[in-house]
């Protein structure tokens, strides 16, 4: 599958989904004007990854300083695939990094964590 790479704009952020290695990252902000349009070809792609492939570990790093509601739904509608690709036995982790001191986004990712049993869910802290 081809790579998918978009620079982030004012209001999305920047993508790298990497198939091949299995490397997927959202970073910066997201708000866009229409969060289905901007993710609902993101989700597309992933599912037809999982589709192809079974074997590749998936890590898929968050690391998002603002995200609006559509974005929380678009973002648990990226998560659920790789919840129910875990649930089949592949190696699945989710990192989700934040500022240092941002509650609001790690009480997010504390939201988003407890709806995952199957994937490895990983809070990351990063110096502000």
């Amino acid at each position: 599958m081809d790579r998918i790479q978009l620079a982030a704009t004012d209001r999305s952020p920047r993508v790298d989904f990497d198939f091949a290695t299995g490397h997927l990252s959202l970073h910066g902000e997201s708000y866009p004007e229409d969060a289905a349009a901007f993710f609902g070809p993101l989700l597309q792609a992933l599912r037809a990854y999982l589709a192809d492939t079974s074997a590749t570990p998936i890590v898929f790093e968050v690391g998002l300083a603002y995200f609006n509601s559509s974005s929380a739904k678009a973002l648990m509608n990226l998560f659920m695939p790789l919840e129910d690709a875990a649930e089949e036995g592949r190696a699945v982790t989710v990192r989700w990094r934040f500022a240092d001191g941002d509650e609001t986004i790690e009480e997010a990712g504390e939201d988003f964590a407890a709806d995952f049993s199957y994937a490895r869910f990983e809070m990351v802290r990063e110096a502000a």
